[in-house]
């Protein structure tokens, strides 16, 4: 799995101009599920996502969880994180995992992450998605679960 993490004063989804999930203080996490993933690569993300420690502490160090400032998440779906384009113009999406597999392993990250005591909201799986967002610092964490094993 591969997760884009930014901390957000707020952030929402839209699907058809209404608001499907909405967040305040907290995580805009767009998460790309790959072929090879599993039921491990979920519960790393999940764990990593809730302790990440990328909050000001009061020496404005980044030393605060989700947890520790209240904060939420917001989880997307995101299968173009696995996009190839590194021959010609258009990319590639063979490592992107099938949809069924893909929104399975999505919504095992985000009841992992709420199992963890934070709130998560998420957008519609396989919808046309508008994502707003506004990044805090601004701060913007890549995490590959392949590189985290």
């Amino acid at each position: 799995m591969r997760a884009v993490v930014q901390r957000v004063t707020h952030a929402s989804v839209h699907v058809d101009n209404r608001i499907v999930g909405e967040i305040q203080n907290g995580f805009l996490v767009l998460l790309g599920v790959s072929r090879d993933d599993t039921e491990q690569d979920a519960e790393y993300m999940a764990s990593k996502i809730s302790g990440l420690r990328i909050f000001d502490d009061e020496n404005d160090q980044l030393n605060l969880t989700l947890s520790d400032v209240g904060g939420d998440v917001l989880l997307i779906s995101q299968f173009t994180l696995y996009g190839d384009a590194r021959k010609g113009r258009r990319p590639s999406f063979v490592h992107a995992a099938a949809g069924e597999e893909a929104d399975r392993l999505y919504r095992l990250t985000a009841e992992k992450i709420h199992e963890q005591g934070i709130h998560v909201e998420t957008g519609v799986f396989g919808a046309h998605m508008e994502v707003h967002l506004c990044n805090d610092g601004p701060v913007t964490i890549l995490i590959d679960s392949k590189k985290g094993f």
